[in-house]
């Protein structure tokens, strides 16, 4: 089982920069794709990036695509998301997954972190 917890979240100003962690338990965490995922209020929760286990390759969402980028530290057994000219609409909370694909299907995610909360200002 991976424990996942994240963190960094909170409040920012639109166009200004936000770091997203998520540090997993357990000794396998760079055989995981890693992804993270958001959630905004009265909405289903979509898929934002992923990286492979070795960092190699990433996805994005179109929406955070240039804005965002994913990278991770197997290392540390960390996975971050740069939040970089976050918009008002990035407001959701956010949550990293593991996965044995690399994919951006929801489905195939099977640990979750407890998410964080991101809220952007104007």
């Amino acid at each position: 089982q991976v424990q996942l917890v994240e963190s960094g979240g909170g409040l920012v100003q639109a166009g200004g920069s936000l770091r997203l962690s998520c540090a997993a338990s357990g000794r396998t965490f760079s055989t995981y794709t890693m992804g993270w995922f958001r959630q905004a209020p009265g909405k289903e929760r979509e898929f934002a990036a992923a990286i492979s286990g070795s960092g190699g390759s990433t996805n994005y969402a179109d929406s955070v695509k240039g804005r965002f980028t994913i990278s991770r530290d197997n290392a540390k057994n960390t996975v971050y998301l740069q939040m970089n000219s976050p918009k008002p609409e990035d407001t959701a909370v956010y949550y990293c997954a593991t996965s044995r694909l690399f994919t951006r299907n929801y489905y195939s995610y099977v640990y979750w972190g407890q998410g964080t909360q991101v809220t952007v200002s104007t």
